[in-house]
């Protein structure tokens, strides 16, 4: 059987490779929503399906079993049974399998089919466009909007700007950041300079981006990721001291200034993090009344009415921290599955970086990229959302795919 140049350019999987790349271009179009019957569906979500059923179809096809033993499938798979527990636990059973099927269930299947597709470097480029092509759309949007608002001075300094898109600015900054970690290691770092200047190109559109989101807890993350690539460079120093200069000229400017002001100034009203550790705290103590399996899926809000609801006007579904919310979603078990599957990823990516190969840009970028959701997880929630749950586990696809596919550069 003969092969064309696309089939040999993608390797095995050459439609599946297209879709992979399609749904991550696709991943803000979660918000576009419609029912197939009884049953509710979006862009996204049908993009994935997409996908898994190309890739069942293409293994059918050339008689390949896909491997799915990794590093990562026992830590997925006590997530994912975590998950069903907590389904069960939930309040609303309903909601409940929703975010069963919408944060966990599918975004891992993506892993699985992703880290089989993405065999060569060629491929894992293309995934990467994808991202970077939902990013762009993202934070393009979204800036055209915020610049017209600081045009028209309505932007305060103690909320989020307008938004477009997402339903919230810090939506932004939790998308964008991660990818700023990889286009940034790649910039530094890819072979290729076609490939560093349309990275840098990226890098550049998604920091403004970031910035015009006016997240403190995006700004923390971005710096995380700044100081990161920074240290990974043999001119470190250099790089740690622009980045800080950079920092100190950003704090200079309105409104990021009074941005961050705002959350220095304990006795504004508008502080937010005074709000988190009132808001950490109770959620501390429901969690005491439900250690083992916390609130249950999409049950946070209900769970904790008892202790909040009665003295607060602010209604959350999260508690807006990465270590509370994955033990409020998905009890212990989720939560230290979960912490596997991130310290897996720093191991393996870590080794990959170390590794004398092309994929590593791709690993350091993984790498900075888990820090910056880790950072950013002690403000706010970088995962329960259809866009960010399929970019974790896409990024933790590229960093398996990297170890598994790529062979060491002989000296």
């Amino acid at each position: 059987m003969t092969r064309t140049r696309t089939g040999v350019a993608l390797g095995a999987y050459p439609i599946t490779a297209v879709l992979c790349a399609l749904t991550c271009a696709l991943t803000p179009a979660y918000t576009l929503r419609w029912r197939i019957g009884f049953y509710p569906s979006t862009v996204l979500e049908d993009a994935i399906v997409l996908t898994v059923a190309a890739f069942v179809f293409e293994s059918w096809r050339a008689r390949m079993m896909p491997r799915l033993l990794t590093p990562l499938t026992v830590p997925a798979l006590i997530f994912l049974l975590a998950g069903a527990i907590d389904v069960v636990v939930s309040p609303d059973r309903r909601a409940a399998l929703g975010i069963y099927r919408a944060y966990l269930i599918e975004p891992v299947a993506f892993f699985f089919v992703l880290s089989e597709v993405v065999r060569t470097w060629r491929v894992a480029t293309l995934v990467m466009a994808g991202l970077a092509a939902a990013g762009m759309i993202v934070g393009i949007a979204n800036s055209v909007v915020i610049l017209d608002a600081i045009r028209l001075r309505t932007i305060s300094p103690g909320v989020t700007g307008p938004v477009t898109i997402y339903t919230n600015a810090n939506d932004i900054a939790l998308f964008l950041v991660p990818l700023i970690a990889l286009a940034g290691s790649i910039t530094l770092y890819a072979h290729d300079r076609r490939e560093r200047i349309v990275a840098g190109v990226v890098l550049a559109i998604a920091v403004v981006s970031t910035l015009l989101s006016f997240s403190r807890g995006g700004y923390l993350a971005l710096a995380a990721v700044a100081l990161g690539l920074a240290l990974s460079h043999r001119r470190r120093w250099w790089l740690v001291s622009a980045a800080a200069a950079a920092a100190v000229v950003l704090l200079l400017l309105p409104p990021i200034n009074q941005r961050v002001g705002v959350e220095l100034d304990f006795h504004n009203s508008q502080n937010t993090l005074v709000g988190r550790l009132e808001l950490w705290r109770v959620s501390l103590q429901m969690l005491q009344q439900h250690v083992l399996f916390g609130g249950g899926l999409s049950g946070f809000a209900q769970s904790i009415a008892p202790y909040w609801n009665a003295t607060h006007i602010d209604r959350f579904i999260y508690p807006h921290n990465i270590v509370l919310t994955f033990w409020s979603e998905t009890g212990l078990l989720g939560l230290g599955a979960f912490a596997w599957v991130v310290a897996t990823t720093f191991v393996m990516s870590a080794r990959g970086w170390r590794t004398a190969n092309d994929w590593r840009p791709v690993e350091l970028g993984v790498l900075v990229a888990m820090v910056a959701v880790v950072v950013h997880g002690l403000v706010d929630v970088p995962y329960f959302k259809n866009d960010l749950s399929l970019e974790f586990w896409v990024l933790v696809g590229l960093a398996w795919a990297g170890r598994r596919w790529s062979e060491p550069k002989k000296a």
